[in-house]
């Protein structure tokens, strides 16, 4: 299946879907699932449009689409991880990557920006390098102001308004992941407990096991930026990483929709359902809130 390409300079970074009204405090995002590769990346990448996807968490967007209609919102980037890693603090920057001075912060070199999977990555996950030669620095400016920022404020007026209305907020952050590592059905991820209440991913990891998902804990993915930044549980703000295993839905060297795509959605809608009636007390309010759901 061929990359998407923007229909326009101003296309929007990302999409926000919304219900008619939000019954939980929950919200959705899906930052790695975008499939709209500028024309700009596929002519200075060395890698074919199959390869440069290696890094996309594919169809991870639609997996999650229904959490809508049982009343969350749903956050999902149209831009390609490959051209951008919003789960990525925005100065893990290889200025080596870059010609002349960037004109931001930039952190000391971190193992991931040594690997190449910083915020712009130099390598897709399987290794392979994406440009043939340094791009300019003013690229750089463009992707974090253009694209990072855009999203990563989206996300945090979500979390707002959430918390706003019920006193509370949740983000499920939703990946996937390589069949090749040998990792169960799901990962769940809230850094060791750091992120998400106890009881917010014990729900969690039963409501999947119900519905016959084998699942795991934080190895090999505890979570990331974005749950770090988000997750604040003394301040009744959580956030926990899903990662599925694409051998579940994924042809992993076509990036196609596998025939078992529908019935891997429809069990993780029912485990989400099951999820997002987690009583308030568990994530540290008080259960009654009648004016939560206006």
């Amino acid at each position: 299946m061929a990359p998407e390409t923007p229909s326009g300079p101003q296309a929007s970074p990302f999409c926000l879907e919304r219900p008619a009204r939000q019954s939980a405090p929950f919200l959705f995002a899906s930052p790695h699932s975008g499939r709209r590769y500028p024309a700009s990346l596929l002519e200075r990448s060395k890698l074919d449009s199959t390869t440069l996807r290696r890094s996309e968490d594919a169809f991870v967007d639609e997996l999650f689409a229904g959490v809508v209609g049982l009343g969350a919102p749903l956050l999902a980037a149209h831009f390609p991880r490959a051209l951008l890693d919003v789960n990525r603090g925005m100065t893990e920057l290889d200025t080596g990557m870059f010609n002349g001075e960037l004109g931001v912060p930039v952190d000391a070199p971190g193992p991931r920006v040594v690997a190449g999977l910083g915020v712009i990555p130099r390598i897709v996950r399987d290794g392979a390098e994406i440009y043939r030669g340094k791009l300019d620095s003013a690229e750089a400016r463009a992707r974090l102001s253009q694209l990072y920022q855009p999203y990563h404020r989206a996300l945090a007026e979500l979390m707002e308004e959430t918390y706003e209305s019920f006193g509370v907020a949740v983000l499920i952050d939703c990946h996937s992941m390589p069949s090749a590592l040998s990792v169960p059905d799901i990962v769940l991820g809230d850094r060791y407990g750091t992120s998400a209440a106890a009881q917010l991913t014990a729900r969690a990891e039963a409501a999947l096991t119900r519905e016959g998902f084998s699942v795991a804990r934080n190895t090999p993915y505890a979570g990331g930026y974005t749950t770090a930044l988000y997750g604040r549980v003394a301040s009744n703000c959580h956030a926990l990483q899903i990662e599925i295993n694409r051998a579940l839905y994924l042809d992993e060297d076509k990036i196609t929709k596998k025939a078992g795509f529908e019935p891997v959605r429809i069990r993780l809608m029912r485990a989400m359902q099951s999820l997002m009636a987690i009583p308030l007390s568990q994530l540290g309010r008080p259960d009654t809130l009648p004016e939560a759901a206006e």
